[in-house]
């Protein structure tokens, strides 16, 4: 089902009240959370006719309503939970998404024989687009359910570093799809420390300026205008300059937090941004659950689902001995974390609007590319949406119960 049209702002503000109807309504949220929830009525609005001129594109995910989210995590996430665990959430956004991404994407090439003809360096793509994590449904259960923090900090931490290496992996292996790039280790790890350290410098610089303008500004709602413009101006100008947009973003939201918890005598301000970010995190999280359901119903009209559950689970198996084989590589990490805690932050590692955001960015390629990997792709992603979401509380709260 092909739809076309733009999505006007009589359409937006229906998915806001239906998304302000499921917060309010959703009194499950540990068993079904409400992005779970929301994704489902998206997919159901796709068989309305008056939904059907709605279309989300990868800019509107990933210039408009991505940063805001990266911004809210980075400035939320306490630095002192990010001090401690840095070189786990480090290791994972790193050295784990590289490992992931060429261990999926070969398992997938190998086991595709009995379905369908795919390239090894589509296998590569698929992984690519499978390997970022968006753990904005589970986070706040793993907090409720479990009364060890560091499981949800990990997770948490690792999702908001790992984009920026999932992005550099995607370019690199669709253009090689698309294109016919060939490879090479060298550029791979001259774009990646260039692109990663690049978008942390903008970010963490933006934000020092931001901080110093903090004292030249004395009402409330101009702070809230200063931390808008660090939000988007970091991503945009990092993206003009070609270095990680959402590095520029996650480092930009750390050093305000670092520095307004340092500023004592202005705490203040925190409770001022809290107020306006609290408000906009949800409505932005209810639009962009719904549009995914309502542009999933385009992608998901396959006869491989057998194969897409396939996918599904190998992104599972591998993510989990990718970070135990992490873990064992340091005593102080096989001490802190059992084999409980690695399956808990490997169930959590839900994939989800970065993914759909790379996805989407194919679209214009859509002539020159199977059909099959974007199909394939989009199923792994709802089916990891809709399983891990509503499954994770269950298991979190069977290890919690086992501790005890």
């Amino acid at each position: 089902m092909e739809r076309g049209g733009r999505m006007g702002s009589h359409h937006i503000l229906i998915l806001l009240f239906i998304g302000y109807l499921v917060y309010t309504i959703d009194t499950k949220q540990k068993n079904f959370p409400a992005p779970l929830v929301l994704l489902v009525i998206g997919i159901s609005l796709s068989f309305v006719p008056y939904f059907q001129s709605v279309h989300i594109t990868k800019e509107i995910l990933f210039e408009w309503f991505l940063p805001a989210l990266l911004f809210i995590s980075a400035y939320q996430f306490p630095f002192d939970h990010l001090r401690k665990h840095a070189g786990i959430i480090s290791m994972l956004s790193t050295l784990g998404i590289i490992a992931s991404a060429v261990l999926l994407g070969g398992v997938v090439y190998l086991l595709s024989a009995p379905f369908l003809s795919l390239s090894f360096v589509g296998a590569l793509l698929i992984a690519s687009i499978l390997t970022p994590t968006d753990p904005v449904s589970v986070v706040s259960i793993l907090k409720n359910s479990s009364k060890d923090p560091k499981i949800a900090d990990v997770v948490e931490g690792e999702s908001m570093v790992n984009d920026g290496t999932s992005i550099v992996l995607f370019t690199i292996f669709a253009g090689m799809v698309i294109e016919g790039h060939s490879f090479s280790i060298s550029s791979f790890i001259y774009d990646f420390i260039l692109v990663s350290i690049g978008g942390v410098a903008i970010g963490a610089i933006f934000s020092y300026l931001v901080c110093r303008a903090i004292h030249l500004t004395h009402q409330r709602q101009y702070q809230v205008m200063l931390s808008i413009v660090l939000a988007y101006g970091s991503f945009y100008v990092a993206e003009a300059l070609e270095v990680s947009g959402v590095l520029a973003v996650v480092a930009a939201g750390i050093v305000l937090s670092y520095e307004l918890d340092r500023l004592i005598k202005e705490s203040h301000y925190r409770d001022y941004l809290n107020s306006f970010w609290e408000v906009v995190e949800p409505s932005i999280l209810a639009l962009i659950f719904l549009l995914i359901g309502i542009e999933a119903t385009n992608y998901l009209v396959i006869d491989q689902w057998l194969f897409v559950t396939v996918v599904f689970l190998a992104s599972v198996v591998i993510r989990f001995f990718v970070l135990a084989g992490i873990v064992n590589m340091f005593k102080a990490w096989r001490n802190e974390f059992n084999w409980k805690d690695i399956s808990l932050v490997t169930w959590s590692g839900i994939r989800g609007t970065m993914s759909v955001a790379l996805l989407l960015s194919l679209e214009s390629d859509k002539a020159s590319l199977d059909s099959n990997i974007l199909s394939i792709t989009f199923g792994a992603v709802m089916l990891s949406l809709i399983i891990q979401s509503m499954t994770i509380y269950p298991l979190s709260h069977l290890f919690e119960k086992k501790k005890g």
